[in-house]
């Protein structure tokens, strides 16, 4: 992996531009380096590559996800085979507990959560009837139970929606789910099966030697460049088709010259522009470790506290990654407003119709751009798995090494 300080950087030496080096700038940049033999120069304005996918070992020496717990999952062949050059995988299927005032249940709530909640025989008797209206392992919506009209499936749903779902939701968003988005209640599953997976994906793992590594490997190549702590807002020059507020881009310069290779951004997109039209809705995170001189606290890898708490979940690291030690670290999650993009890290956009709206505004900007490519979570204002990420970035690398002539 090659990294260079951006002062001593030749611009004109570069083909394409690559804002961020999560998996959205990452692959794009490998892609275009060996398809399309092109140099690439990827800028980073964190300490590190990976984006939020970022692990490292904490001082007790146990692997810890630095912005929160992934867990790689997909139906998608292309994209696990993909990652498979650069990595081998742990056999790993992740398992979600509630914590429902002091008692576990499987997440999402399926026939073993129902004979937890309403008691064996009860639970038994309440898996029965679903599998009669639905069919056996079926997912299906609180809505879909609550439009049949009976009494014990708008039992389950309330209970589901009133203690795995609502107060969570709360704290996570700081809304309703009404308020967050209307069809969030709609979607809130029920898995009529003993499966306590939390995917049922064809495809799940982890990276045998943790994340990093994958994107330190995706990343060396030797037409790969990487500028580590630069940001682009303070490296890029915009160019405007006028001076009105919403004139779209006519160009990005780079050290004083108007860059024509495809431009890459995985960015927020209003920080781009300085958030000239007020900033985007987020929601961040806090992250509270802690260790311990145990094997393990938790009995999966991840409890989530859905009635209890201000945090929202405890991540246990070790059952993720599968590490062999004498202790044992935990990672709670506090969700947090974003306010400051100084300090703070925006996680999860906040969609609905009106920050949809405030977000076209800054896309619109870039309509004109013919080679400023907007891509990602963040660039995107939307919510993606990573495996949907990557598979993105590949289809935007098809065409940009076609256009290439690769």
């Amino acid at each position: 992996m090659q990294l260079c300080d951006f002062k001593d950087i030749d611009i004109s030496a570069y083909g394409a531009l690559v804002v961020g080096s999560g998996f959205a700038g990452s692959v794009v940049a490998r892609e275009l380096a060996e398809r399309a033999d092109m140099r690439v120069l990827v800028i980073e304005k964190r300490t590190h590559v990976g984006g939020n996918m970022y692990d490292e070992h904490d001082e007790s020496g146990i692997l810890v996800h630095r912005y929160g717990p992934h867990i790689f999952h997909t139906n998608d062949k292309r994209a696990f085979d993909y990652l498979q050059r650069f990595t081998g995988w742990r056999d790993y299927s992740h398992e979600v507990l509630a914590d429902w005032y002091g008692t576990y249940m499987p997440v999402p709530f399926n026939k073993n959560s129902l004979e937890i909640a309403f008691g064996q025989e009860q639970g038994q008797a309440y898996s029965e009837k679903l599998v009669e209206a639905f069919g056996d392992e079926r997912k299906v919506t609180i809505n879909e139970l609550r439009s049949r009209q009976d009494l014990e499936l708008a039992k389950i749903a309330d209970f589901v929606y009133e203690n795995v779902f609502l107060h969570y939701t709360l704290k996570q968003w700081g809304l309703t789910p009404e308020e967050v988005d209307p069809s969030v209640t709609a979607r809130v599953p029920v898995f009529i099966s003993r499966d306590n997976r939390y995917f049922q994906d064809a495809y799940q793992g982890m990276p045998a030697s943790g994340y990093t590594p994958l994107f330190e490997g995706m990343l060396a190549h030797e037409n790969i460049d990487i500028c580590l702590s630069t940001d682009a807002t303070s490296v890029f020059e915009l160019e405007f088709e006028s001076d009105e507020e919403n004139a779209p881009l006519s160009a990005v310069y780079v050290k004083g010259s108007a860059f024509l290779g495809p431009i890459i951004y995985t960015g927020p997109l209003d920080e781009l522009f300085l958030s000239r039209f007020g900033r985007l809705p987020y929601r961040s995170l806090d992250f509270v470790y802690e260790t311990y001189a145990e094997q393990y606290l938790l009995p999966a890898g991840t409890v989530n506290y859905t009635v209890t708490e201000d945090y929202t979940r405890i991540t246990e690291f070790k059952h993720l990654t599968g590490q062999i030690a004498a202790t044992t670290t935990i990672m709670k999650e506090y969700p947090r407003p974003y306010d400051d993009p100084k300090r703070q890290i925006p996680y999860y956009a906040i969609i609905n119709d009106q920050n949809n709206a405030h977000y076209g505004r800054y896309r619109r900007m870039t309509d004109n751009l013919g080679n400023f490519y907007p891509l990602g979570r963040l660039a995107e204002y939307r919510y993606y798995n990573m495996d949907v990420i990557i598979g993105r970035a590949l289809d935007l690398a098809d065409k940009l090494c076609a256009s290439a002539g690769a």
